[in-house]
């Protein structure tokens, strides 16, 4: 994810800090416990969870930093370490036996403690320095603020080598310079690697935005004495960094955007025929004037045939009175808006594909990732208001969404045709010529995409459930809301374990927003 650009650990140090352990070598009990608690591990035997420990008798078992879908247990016989073994945690069985393991650090900030000590003189002068500020300016709540909390966490690290925060420190710990970018995810790559960016029109304008939303947010965080001014070198890369870090990559993209295209002079290489033979819709220009009526009939077209419609308007309002007045008119309508949870995103678009609703209305939905066979009808409201939500890689995207089905048709409402308007249905028509010598070539007919219906959180059980903590109203006991996170972990590990990322990322999204709650 996008995420990958944020501040991390110096890899060089964090591969340091690995503990190498070898079956049939002797290690001191009381050693090995203290080279785990060096690498942020504490001793727990009641809560066992990430980055925590336990000794039973001859048996260590360790609950790694990094995941919880196994431990590690370590069975010895007096110093000499006979067996290391992965083991499930819910079920106590074996999963896997190894002759070597290499255990990482519990935290990536963990370090030797002749680091941290250099570190902490380091944090001092920095912190004097700034209450210094504080005092000339008469800012003495914040003076107050900021030593309470820098000697709190001086302490600790000093004591412990972590405090809460830590990364707010990481220029200190990995010993950079004020012009030196953090460490992050593109620094534990080998200096030749490819860098592929998905639906790049979108991703990267959202690196360009990180920076910008971290630095606002610690500023003011600087700024009142909340943290030291550091704390802003532990930030996502900004894009000129960005851009030069990596050797080679490819920008994916059915509307890629101003930066890519001038990177390389608007020679694009185009993948624009399907083995499906399926050609991008036909695109119809027609005027407002009685538009409602002239959708209705639409509607009853497709639903003859038992096809679904998309609508797309430009205001909550318009998609709000819209929904309410075709279900007046007895069509089974659904309505998505910002505030639409993804599980019960997931259940709309599931409904509408098995026919328990007949059309879907709403406003910035039908873009990038939907993929709908059972959909031959795109319907956009007020084509010709210029904008974000009508500009011509937003209407090429939404006139992608109808190029599922054989029957694909977009229609656009507006009283004039927009330049956007304009160059969305010249690159349709242009991608539908290329398509169609391609299938009269290689003899081909277009068919329908057939794709399976299926739901993304198996068992009746764990989806009512879920449903309940989306729902403020409906109380859920603790216990209750961890059996059902732990069975969505389950199912989305498996699901990644059989190759469906499509299934285990929407079943991410969906422990994300059940953790939130």
């Amino acid at each position: 994810s996008v995420a990958c650009i944020y501040a991390s650990s110096d890899p060089q140090l964090y591969r340091n800090m690995m503990l190498t352990l070898r079956v049939n070598e002797s290690y001191d009990r009381a050693t090995l416990t203290r080279e785990l608690v060096f690498r942020q591990y504490t001793r727990n035997e009641m809560d066992f969870k990430r980055g925590t420990f336990r000794m039973k008798g001859d048996v260590v078992e360790i609950m790694l930093g990094y995941r919880d879908d196994y431990y590690i247990r370590l069975e010895f016989f007096g110093d000499e370490l006979e067996r290391i073994s992965e083991v499930d945690p819910l079920t106590g069985t074996t999963k896997q036996s190894y002759t070597l393991y290499h255990i990482f650090p519990a935290n990536e900030y963990a370090r030797n403690k002749e680091d941290i000590l250099i570190a902490c003189d380091k944090i001092e002068e920095e912190l004097e320095e700034r209450l210094s500020y504080f005092e000339d300016n008469q800012k003495l709540l914040e003076h107050q603020r900021l030593k309470q909390r820098t000697d709190f966490d001086l302490e600790q690290l000093r004591e412990t080598g972590f405090c809460k925060g830590i990364e707010n420190y990481s220029q200190h710990i990995d010993g950079r310079r004020d012009d030196q970018r953090p460490f992050n995810l593109f620094d534990y790559f080998p200096d030749d690697f490819l860098f592929v960016v998905d639906e790049s029109h979108v991703s990267l304008p959202q690196v360009r935005g990180m920076y910008n939303g971290d630095r606002s947010r610690k500023t003011t965080l600087v700024e009142y004495g909340f943290r030291l001014p550091s704390a802003l070198n532990n930030r996502p890369m900004t894009f000129d960094e960005f851009s030069d870090i990596y050797p080679q990559g490819i920008y994916v993209s059915a509307t890629p955007g101003d930066y890519e295209l001038d990177l390389v002079n608007h020679e694009v290489i185009e993948q624009i025929n399907r083995p499906t033979g399926l050609l991008d819709p036909e695109i119809e220009v027609r005027p407002t004037n009685g538009q409602i009526d002239d959708l209705c009939h639409e509607i009853d077209v497709r639903l003859q045939r038992n096809e679904r419609t998309l609508i797309t308007t430009l205001t909550v309002r318009m998609a709000e009175d819209l929904s309410e007045y075709l279900r007046k008119r007895k069509y089974k309508v659904g309505y998505l808006h910002h505030e639409t949870k993804t599980l019960e995103r997931i259940e709309i678009l599931r409904q509408l594909r098995l026919g328990t609703i007949d059309i879907i209305v709403g406003i910035n939905l039908l873009r990038e990732g939907l993929d709908l066979p059972e959909v031959s009808l795109i319907v956009i409201l007020d084509a010709d208001k210029e904008g974000f939500l009508r500009s011509t890689r937003s209407l090429i995207q939404i006139v992608g969404r109808a190029a599922r089905n054989v029957e694909g048709k977009v229609l656009m409402y507006a009283d004039r045709l927009t330049g956007s308007m304009e160059a969305a249905i010249e690159e349709t028509n242009r991608r539908r010529k290329i398509q169609e010598a391609y299938n009269k070539e290689h003899g081909i007919t277009p068919k329908t995409i057939k794709k399976d219906i299926r739901e993304a959180i198996h068992g009746i059980e764990t989806k009512e459930d879920s449903l309940k903590l989306l729902k403020k109203s409906v109380k859920v006991s603790k216990k209750a809301k961890a059996r059902t996170l732990d069975d969505l972990r389950n199912q989305m590990r498996e699901a990644a374990r059989v190759l469906d990322f499509e299934r285990a990322a929407q079943l991410r999204d969906i422990l994300f927003e059940l953790e939130n709650e």
